[in-house]
């Protein structure tokens, strides 16, 4: 038998010594950058498509550009006084009206009927005052006869009267005679005074009873009057000067009394009325300066009125104008008033745009000083006007910013550039 030939070691780096170092390298290389590496998620974009703007030190105009529409200072309303059927429209819309013209001709056979009614009745009443009258006046006569009557037969009994007691103290005639005599005088004596007392009260009774009659008499012609201003009310005049801006009232068409049919505009001034975003509401008050520019010239308001009622986020204003107003200036004209919140000042500002939207002015993208990408980066917007943000924190001048729209960024916190 042979000899076991000896297999000896081979020294040096062998193949799968490379294998595992290489392993271990790949190894150290991953968790180096699971440690340490950039995880943040990546959105690539195209920056010409983009809008990038520059944060800038400047003079910031605290203002905001509202759009206003012209109205007249002053609007007065046309109601009905008296409800009826509108048989006659006067007047137009649009058409300048003096105090006093007639607008609407409202018919109502209603208060036609009322009328006659009340002409009756004062009629029937002025017939019974007068009757009332001539009785009197022929009761009168007859107390005043009676009167006359009666201070004749005193006069005829005492005559009697004396005449008797004479005789009867010359025993002439006898004691019964005489004082008939005297019962005769004194009845008639007392029957005198009660018909003077009875013509005094009757006087009383006549007095009382005609000056009630005369007080619903007249109580009735004022009735009438009101009757007939009612009718006066059929035609729906214009209480003052100005433009029929609005008639709601057709032939035919049936108003009831207090129903409102139109108004007035007085145009002897304007105002400017315009919506605002609640957003805004604290700020605006009361006296604050606007100014508007129409035909290269440039006129000044002032807030006169602010609402109180939100009403779809917005809220409405009234502002006058101070000084001259446009020429030509009509009601409905529309009007980009600019209305100052506060004075200008110093400050940090970037470009509006439609990042706002979607960050809420709470974060924004900043490009990298080599303009190859942008990172998201939390700030803090302050206040705003038409052009600019103003930026209280997260932002130094001369850094730029994406300010379009956001909204295809997702919840990414990078973006690279094509």
């Amino acid at each position: 038998m042979g000899m076991d030939r000896v297999i000896e070691k081979k020294k040096g780096i062998q193949k799968k010594h490379i294998f595992w170092v290489a392993g271990v390298l790949l190894m150290v290389f991953l968790i180096f950058k699971l440690v340490f590496g950039d995880h943040s998620s990546v959105f690539r974009a195209e920056k010409d498509l983009l809008t990038i703007g520059s944060a800038e030190d400047g003079i910031f105009n605290d203002y905001i550009t509202v759009i206003g529409q012209v109205e007249p200072i002053t609007t007065i309303f046309l109601d009905a006084v008296e409800g009826g059927t509108v048989e006659e429209r006067m007047i137009e819309e649009g058409a300048m009206v003096k105090k006093g013209d007639v607008i609407l001709r409202l018919g109502n056979r209603q208060l036609y009927q009322t009328i006659l009614n009340s002409e009756a009745a004062l009629a029937e009443k002025e017939n019974y005052l007068r009757s009332t009258r001539i009785s009197f006046e022929s009761e009168l006569i007859q107390s005043k006869r009676n009167i006359l009557d009666s201070e004749f037969k005193v006069i005829r009994k005492k005559r009697t009267f004396n005449q008797y007691e004479t005789l009867y103290k010359e025993a002439l005639i006898s004691k019964e005679d005489y004082l008939q005599s005297k019962e005769d005088y004194e009845y008639e004596v007392n029957l005198l005074t009660i018909n003077k007392l009875k013509v005094r009260n009757d006087s009383l009774l006549r007095t009382t009873s005609m000056i009630t009659l005369e007080r619903d008499l007249g109580k009735m012609r004022q009735m009438l009057d009101l009757v007939h201003e009612r009718l006066g009310d059929l035609n729906v005049k214009a209480p003052v000067d100005g433009q029929l801006g609005m008639l709601d009232a057709e032939i035919g068409q049936s108003i009831n009394g207090g129903q409102r049919i139109g108004q007035i505009n007085v145009l002897d001034n304007f105002k400017v009325n315009a919506k605002i975003d609640e957003h805004y509401i604290d700020r605006v008050v009361r006296g604050l300066a606007a100014s508007l520019d129409r035909n290269s010239a440039n006129f000044k308001l002032a807030v006169k009125k602010v609402y109180p009622d939100v009403r779809e986020g917005q809220f409405k204003i009234d502002l006058v104008f101070e000084g001259s107003k446009p020429e030509k200036i009509r009601t409905g004209q529309t009007y980009h008033v600019k209305l100052e919140l506060g004075e200008s000042q110093k400050a940090l500002m970037i470009p509006r745009g439609g990042f706002f939207q979607s960050t809420g002015g709470q974060w924004i993208f900043v490009l990298t000083a080599a303009g190859t990408e942008a990172i998201k980066r939390p700030i803090k917007i302050g206040k705003q006007n038409p052009q600019y943000y103003e930026v209280l924190e997260g932002l130094k001048a001369g850094e730029k910013v994406i300010t379009s729209g956001y909204e295809m960024f997702g919840t990414n916190e990078r973006i690279s550039f094509k």
